[in-house]
């Protein structure tokens, strides 16, 4: 039994190994949130079994939990660089399924046709507005940014104020908000489905995305020209490391301990 009650151990220690590597391989990742493995022992018991005499039969994973705090803010000065001061994800949508994710990474670029999109293509989700900024509906759909104004005047630049607000500004001086952006917030985080590239899906666990205005009610207001970075602590990580090691090692050790007890036995002679 040892030897199960070990190879549990070595198990637990290599999930943990492995969830702590990679948090420290996206230390530099935007938008990262960390992970953690949670245990929970294995105890075999009968109706008939003294619970004084219970050794257990090892540990299992109880799950991987993310960790969505905020992460440290650092200003870069690109006018498209978002982050989010705040609770909030950034709905992005994949032009070809049209199926949407969630983000925490503001590193937005603007298309030759005025959209606002991820470094892999998927658009920015915003309200539409009125020429006073105001939202005037509450679907969010792609931005749309007119590269040329009424007066055929060339777009000149594309600003984003700390409510979302999308501003293009042209080359005669005039400006035009064409968009609030649009954020997304779940009642159990925790149940967002990871899928890489910082982005998550709603599941049945995280509840369907609720969407509402930046800086109004628990949603963060937004911070142009700068980026949430992850939110990994390399110190932490590194302890973290050095403990999972140490579980693996005890258990290895536990297990070639009982070979040497059992072949002891073996080995016996009356």
């Amino acid at each position: 039994m040892s030897f199960f009650t070990s190879l549990s151990g070595l198990r637990n220690a290599e999930t943990d190994l492995r969830v702590i590597a990679n948090n420290i391989a996206n230390a530099e990742t935007v938008g990262f949130k960390k992970s953690s493995v949670q245990f929970s022992d294995l105890v075999a018991t009968g109706s008939a079994t003294d619970p004084r005499r219970s050794p257990g039969i090892g540990a299992t994973v109880a799950g991987i939990t993310q960790d969505f705090v905020l992460g440290p803010l650092e200003q870069t000065g690109r006018a498209l660089d978002l982050a989010i001061d705040g609770d909030g994800f950034f709905a992005l949508s994949n032009p070809f399924s049209g199926e949407v994710s969630y983000s925490r990474n503001g590193n937005f670029r603007l298309t030759a046709v005025g959209e606002l999109e991820d470094a892999f293509g998927n658009r920015l989700q915003a309200y539409p507005v009125d020429p006073a900024g105001n939202p005037t509906s509450t679907a969010a759909a792609d931005v749309a940014v007119p590269v040329t104004n009424a007066a055929g005047v060339s777009l000149a630049n594309v600003t984003i104020n700390n409510r979302g607000i999308v501003i293009a500004a042209y080359a005669d001086g005039s400006t035009e908000p064409v968009g609030q952006v649009a954020l997304a917030a779940f009642a159990a985080p925790n149940g967002l489905r990871a899928i890489g590239q910082t982005k998550w899906q709603a599941t049945g666990d995280s509840g369907p995305a609720v969407f509402g205005n930046p800086g109004i009610g628990t949603y963060g207001e937004m911070i142009s020209g700068a980026l949430e970075r992850s939110n990994v602590d390399l110190a932490e990580e590194m302890v973290a490391l050095l403990t999972a090691q140490r579980n693996f090692q005890a258990n290895a050790r536990a297990i070639d301990t009982a070979t040497q007890i059992s072949q002891t036995v073996l080995n016996l002679r009356s």
